[in-house]
């Protein structure tokens, strides 16, 4: 089975790593949601999510991202992504969605 981990890694920052697959997207969902209540209630306007210790991620991974970017502008806080693995970027652009994912340049 797959693992994946999301965990602080400075103020207001959060790294990604592991695989972001069908196995690994519902709990990472949950996870998140919890975080960005939490994050909203401390009265957090950014949160950045380090995706660079991401071993593998498919389709699942990058609708997870879309998601969460939702999830977060929600709760008003503005999410961006660090460090899009290859393989998502390949996914979004071919998608035609790489224009709507937050990402820090």
């Amino acid at each position: 089975m797959s693992r994946s981990r999301l965990a602080p890694c400075g103020p207001g920052r959060w790294c990604l790593s592991g695989t972001l697959d069908f196995s690994t997207v519902t709990g990472l969902a949950n996870e998140a949601g919890t975080l960005f209540r939490e994050q909203a209630a401390r009265g957090l306007a950014h949160l950045e999510i380090d995706l660079s210790d991401l071993d593998a991620a498919n389709s699942a991974g990058l609708a997870l991202l879309l998601e969460w970017a939702e999830i977060a502008r929600e709760h008003g806080i503005r999410l961006t992504y660090r460090q899009l693995p290859d393989s998502l970027n390949r996914i979004a652009t071919f998608s035609n969605l790489q224009s709507i994912l937050p990402l820090k340049s």
